[in-house]
């Protein structure tokens, strides 16, 4: 069976979880991994066993042995590699978030749409066996009308401004990094825009934000948001209903979710993977592409415009004052 030969651009943290997890692909093959430093790229590809090394992304593109490439840059390199990729022919999976405002998320899928390629922005929680079985328990109506949703994601990171996460020119702060997971589970639970939004935030030294809780009103329900770089948060995702509720511990990189009504355990779902998961949006990946289709089902281009687009309006809240309390 032909197999799809992936490149990846980058060789930092990120792109070794995606390498190791490729080994449990089933219609996949690391072909080519590409860094700006020659050295760490060949180091990346004996480390995993890679055939080809190249010393800068534009070798990459123009590899004819590169199926599709995974970008995992930084954030404010997403947009150019992912459009480089995909003019020079290549299918792409984008680390997330795929942009770093909507602006360039929809000239990002007007460049997939010109060049007839493939784009997916790797959301990798959406394909999680327990976030599917979650939302299938929703879609089922085990937990009747949507109620409320919540969703928090947040570890302790030391102040360093020269850091990635911290650094104000690699787009730092808490809500892309972090942040975009708590939006994508609401997004994925609510389907649908907010009506209103409020938004408390507080800032690192040099202004970027490193603590953020967003409480959002949908036509429905509600959506109560947090993300930190201050102290770890909870890291559970919950979805309430009229007649039931779901947990979801960890839900970024879910192994299980729990089915309450009430005070009682109904049903509880665990997966049994030996991966971190992201052999799962491979495996989506490669099917969509040997079915010869241009966008994910699961992951449509449409949900990372959304993501993109909540996270512009949060960033429009950030310290506007509040009311004081009298």
């Amino acid at each position: 069976m032909h197999k799809v030969r992936w490149g990846i651009v980058g060789a930092g943290r990120i792109a070794n979880t995606f390498a190791s997890d490729m080994a449990a692909s089933e219609a996949g093959v690391l072909q080519a991994v590409a860094a700006r430093d020659g050295q760490a790229a060949s180091r990346f590809a004996d480390r995993y066993g890679i055939p080809r090394s190249h010393q800068g992304y534009e070798a990459l593109y123009a590899d004819t042995e590169v199926d599709a490439v995974y970008v995992a840059t930084p954030h404010t390199l997403h947009f150019q590699n992912s459009s480089d990729a995909l003019r020079a022919g290549k299918a792409v999976l984008c680390e997330k978030p795929i942009t770093v405002n909507a602006a360039e998320c929809r000239n990002l899928i007007e460049t997939a749409g010109t060049q007839s390629g493939y784009l997916m922005e790797a959301m990798w929680t959406w394909f999680l066996p327990a976030i599917r079985r979650a939302k299938e328990w929703v879609d089922a109506g085990r937990i009747g009308r949507i109620v409320r949703i919540q969703a928090d994601f947040g570890y302790p990171m030391p102040y360093d401004p020269e850091s990635r996460i911290y650094n104000t020119e690699l787009a730092g702060g808490c809500l892309l990094d972090l942040g975009v997971y708590p939006v994508a589970f609401t997004a994925l639970f609510s389907g649908t825009d907010p009506l209103e939004l409020s938004v408390v935030s507080r800032h690192a030294p040099n202004g970027v934000e490193d603590d953020v809780v967003a409480t959002l009103k949908f036509e429905d329900c509600t959506a109560t948001l947090g993300t930190s770089l201050r102290t770890k948060l909870s890291n559970w995702g919950y979805v309430f209903g009229e007649e039931g509720w779901i947990a979801i511990p960890d839900f970024w990189r879910a192994r299980e979710c729990q089915l309450w009504v009430v005070d009682e355990q109904v049903d509880r779902f665990c997966d049994d993977r030996e991966t971190n998961g992201f052999n799962y949006q491979i495996d989506a990946v490669n099917n969509d592409l040997m079915a010869g289709r241009l966008q994910s089902d699961i992951v449509p281009l449409a949900a990372s415009l959304r993501f993109q687009q909540h996270m512009d309006l949060i960033r429009s809240r950030f310290q506007q004052p509040l009311q004081a309390f009298r």
